[in-house]
């Protein structure tokens, strides 16, 4: 109950807070880029920002107040982040990749043509996950090239940005929520990967 008065009470303060969290998980994101070591996908990243500048929008619409802000922070960074991955990303681009980013596209078209609100944060939801796939592909394959403590923090940032939201509708906690579920995938995925690796070749 007292955490319940708390969350109820504090929801700019909750807003502020994951606000920080957004920008600060990524600056290793940002300087894992610079040194060469994590490449991000273009397609992924593209896919997000745009996805999420949308969203955004929606939310505020919806009432969604300081449990947005999280969300056009973290939209605006990955729209930097896929101009960086032009001249420093991943450059092996597959079909696989290919493919999702055409069906992530498709479906960001019929997200702008629906007229039913719960229609259009299930394909936002759909259009995120085919998003993830060429990231996820990519990490897979070279998981050391993906810096593990932004998407970690990242998460944590979109679960105090859900409790700070102002007004709870599919349109405001649905998109955040899968957002949670395939980041902690996609950790639990490099923590495997990273180990398995490091245990067959001893690599760091």
């Amino acid at each position: 109950m007292i955490m319940f008065n708390f969350i109820e009470n504090n929801k700019i303060l909750l807003g502020l807070i994951s606000s920080v969290i957004a920008v600060g998980a990524y600056i290793p994101y940002f300087r894992d880029i610079f040194k060469g070591k994590t490449k991000p996908h273009i397609f992924s990243w593209f896919i997000w920002g745009l996805l999420g500048g949308i969203t955004y929008i929606a939310q505020v619409v919806k009432g969604a107040g300081a449990g947005s802000w999280a969300n056009g922070l973290t939209a605006l960074i990955c729209l930097v982040i896929a101009g960086l991955s032009i001249t420093r990303g991943e450059k092996n681009i597959t079909l696989t990749d290919k493919l999702s980013f055409g069906g992530a596209i498709l479906a960001l078209i019929l997200w702008f043509l629906t007229k039913n609100p719960l229609s259009a944060v299930i394909l936002a939801c759909v259009i995120d996950t085919l998003a993830y796939v060429p990231t996820f592909r990519k990490a897979y394959k070279k998981p050391f090239e993906e810096t593990l403590p932004a998407f970690i923090t990242t998460t944590i940032g979109i679960i105090i940005s859900l409790l700070a939201l102002e007004a709870y509708s599919a349109t405001t906690w649905l998109y955040p929520t899968v957002l949670v579920i395939s980041n902690s995938l996609f950790i639990v995925m490099l923590l495997l990967r990273r180990k398995l690796i490091k245990n067959n070749y001893g690599k760091l």
